[in-house]
């Protein structure tokens, strides 16, 4: 199995199997959940912090990067597809992860659970994590 990291307009892009996955983030229009204050976004693409309390950063973007990478990895099967919203935040809130896809490396997948770190301050940076699928790119490549 191959890969290959590059970088768009500071924007990690994985080149997998023939197809090209670009965006810290993936908007799901018919699978949103709206806030107390009207927000509406993707539950299960979003970190607690927006769930909680509707706070968006790059973190919340790196988080979803992470759930993205899985969708890449399981050849695009839907995050937490038997699960509703209210129990995806239940999930989440009480520290359940999307499991391991068999395509993903343990290294691989080690990334992805950093992005699901339960803190934003404990994620990796969208510069950390090119970094680091470089890295693992190149290792897979010798």
């Amino acid at each position: 199995m191959s890969f290959e990291a590059i970088k768009y307009r500071g924007f990690p892009v994985i080149h997998f199997r023939g197809r090209i996955f670009f965006s810290p983030f993936r908007y799901v229009l018919d699978d949103q959940y709206t806030s107390s204050s009207g927000a509406k976004f993707p539950v299960k693409w979003c970190p607690p912090e927006v769930f909680n309390y509707s706070r968006f950063s790059s973190k919340s973007d790196v988080w979803s990067f992470g759930v993205l990478m899985w969708e890449v990895f399981t050849e695009g099967k839907m995050p937490f597809e038997t699960n509703t919203n209210y129990e995806v935040v239940t999930m989440i809130t009480q520290g359940h992860r999307l499991f391991r896809p068999k395509l993903a490396s343990k290294n691989i997948y080690g990334l992805m659970v950093m992005c699901w770190h339960e803190k934003p301050e404990g994620r990796p940076t969208f510069q950390d994590l090119l970094h680091r699928i470089e890295c693992t790119a190149e290792d897979s490549s010798s």
